[in-house]
């Protein structure tokens, strides 16, 4: 499995640069999507990612002679989904606005004081490739607009499909693949007079600037004065929870009628200072979700519900049916991800249902043929036995065990606890963490240092290896090594490693680059604090807050940091 992922990063990375820094395609989008869902799997399953894994890069390598520029702020691609469900639970019951995904390059242009000072690329989301001497070859861009100040306008650049077929038809020995390719191309060639007869088009979808401007907390309205100052920009509406569904439909329907290629939908909360407020990912914003058109679904039988525990007490449906063949893989479960699915599908055991492979690990449900309506809800949880309970967060419902005992809770946080991205402890597999919870050895993060005083138990309670004695003494001391090893650590992937609501990887990196890698001063820290730093919003910060309100929580921290070190 670790050779096939290698070989999965490599060929992966190959169709990158070719495609971004040689404007051809090595392999199509679907095989493309294909082998990175397949990726995401394995680095799920080994707990392993590898630094040049296409899934922890924003984007390619630049690697053309333009001159390489830094943008001033980053340049994140989207999340995607293909799930109706997931747009739907994204929106909650906020004001969204949607927007056409143009399919061609993305292109930052920089302003100041009424002139159009720099065009650049996206490249990697950090590093973008200055194309300005290019300009001249976009038909639609202002040169000069009515703003004092400095303004950086992000839109997608973009050969019409009536320019495309013109192209193609001056010279039959000469066919490009798609317009895309050909825009990206045109957009970073070095020598401009090649290509003086190609008509590239400008779409502006974002805005950004220090000045102090009033947009009434309406992003819509950023792209509204956008369209005053003379820029086109995509074509969008605001939607809501009573008719996204519909305006979905819409979309897709009027495409056919433009002059242009869309892969897709994108979908971001109208109100600004909200969308300020959720932060980023190491990857992506928070407040904008990519829709991408639906591929190939598959009928099958719904044969159960798995209700799954997970280390914050949720506790996620998953629906068990009969194995079906989606894109090359076979598959028989699909989260279902909260109550509202189940209800709005109305499932029922036996009933037949529509499957497709999603951009994600796992498939999903599409539709519900039967719509028999008889799954029952759980009232107690299946690992502990305790009452559950329902609660709605932005009108979803999730199925809860408020049990802090119930083992599947305790196990996962500790494979959180022990992944690769955070406290990295090789020895202590899925399987491994489970027979010691299961045999009282492990209960909080703490006991791991504790388990050097258990040699004979461990070694002879067949949680090693049941049937060779002798090999478990060796299996020991590979697991304290391992052990031993995560007493040094950095201090973002120690903050990682606690499982915080709302405090991923890269969060944990900023937060910890703010408090100079200090977790006693996180500790302490006030609300204000974490509000204050850059890309954290309020709910992250609160998240926060509260973890460490926990004095349980806190104890078993104090004593960890007693054994362990945290270095910068």
């Amino acid at each position: 499995m670790l050779n096939r992922m290698k070989f999965l990063i490599k060929k992966l990375n190959l169709a990158n640069d070719i495609y971004y820094n040689k404007n051809k395609e090595l392999i199509s989008n679907y095989e493309y999507d294909k082998l990175y869902d397949e990726l995401l799997k394995l680095e799920k399953k080994l707990e392993i990612k590898f630094s040049n894994s296409p899934t922890q890069n924003i984007g390619f390598k630049v690697m053309s002679n333009l001159e390489k520029v830094k943008h001033d702020f980053k340049m994140l691609s989207l999340n995607k989904t293909k799930n109706i469900f997931e747009i739907e639970k994204f929106l909650g019951n906020k004001i969204g606005m949607l927007s056409y995904k143009l399919d061609g390059l993305t292109i930052i242009l920089k302003y100041n004081n009424k002139n159009l000072e720099k065009v650049l690329t996206r490249g990697n989301g950090i590093i973008g490739e200055n194309v300005t001497h290019n300009k001249i070859i976009f038909k639609n861009l202002p040169e000069k607009i009515n703003f004092d100040g400095d303004l950086i306008v992000r839109g997608e650049a973009i050969i019409l499909k009536s320019d495309f077929k013109k192209i193609n038809d001056i010279d039959e020995k000469i066919k490009y693949k798609n317009p895309r390719n050909l825009c990206s191309g045109t957009i970073r060639t070095l020598d401009t007079k090649n290509i003086l007869n190609r008509d590239i088009y400008f779409f502006a979808f974002e805005m950004l600037t220090q000045s102090n401007l009033n947009f009434n907390n309406s992003k819509r309205n950023k792209l509204e004065f956008l369209k005053k100052l003379g820029f086109d920009i995509v074509i969008n509406k605001l939607v809501d929870q009573n008719n996204i569904k519909k305006n979905l439909d819409i979309f897709l329907k009027n495409l056919e009628t433009y002059d242009f290629n869309a892969d897709g939908l994108v979908l971001t909360f109208d109100d600004i200072k909200f969308s300020e407020s959720l932060g980023i990912t190491s990857k992506f914003p928070k407040d904008s979700i990519a829709f991408k058109w639906k591929d190939e679904t598959k009928e099958t039988k719904l044969n159960n519900i798995e209700w799954k525990n997970s280390r914050s007490g949720i506790i996620t449906p998953v629906a068990n049916f009969d194995s079906v063949d989606i894109e090359g893989t076979k598959v028989s479960k699909a989260s279902l991800h909260n109550l509202n699915m189940i209800k709005d599908l109305k499932l029922g055991i036996g009933d037949k249902i529509k499957v497709y492979k999603a951009n994600m690990i796992i498939p999903q449900i599409s539709e519900n043929l039967t719509r028999s309506n008889n799954i029952k809800i759980p009232e107690f949880c299946p690992a502990c036995g305790q009452k559950t309970r329902i609660i709605i967060n932005n009108k979803t419902k999730f199925l809860i065990c408020e049990n802090n005992l119930c083992i599947e809770k305790i196990i996962a946080s500790l494979e959180h606890y022990t992944s690769r991205d955070a406290m990295n402890i090789t020895g202590l597999s899925t399987e491994l963490i489970r027979r010691l919870v299961d045999k009282n050895f492990l209960f909080n993060y703490f006991d791991i240092y504790n388990l050097k005083n258990l040699e004979q138990e461990i070694i002879y309670s067949g949680v090693l290896d049941n049937k060779d004695f002798s090999k478990n003494h060796k299996l020991y001391k590979n697991l304290l090594k391992s052990i031993e090893k995560s007493r040094v650590v950095q201090a973002y992937r120690f903050l990682y490693s606690l499982g915080i609501d709302n405090v991923g990887l890269n969060a944990s990196k900023i937060i910890c680059e703010k408090f100079n890698n200090n977790i006693n001063l996180i500790i302490d820290s006030d609300l204000e604090n974490l509000i204050s730093i850059d890309s954290i919003g309020e709910i992250t910060a609160i998240s926060v807050i509260n973890y460490f309100s926990n004095k349980k929580k806190l104890n078993v921290i104090k004593k960890i940091l007693s054994v362990v070190k945290i270095k910068s």
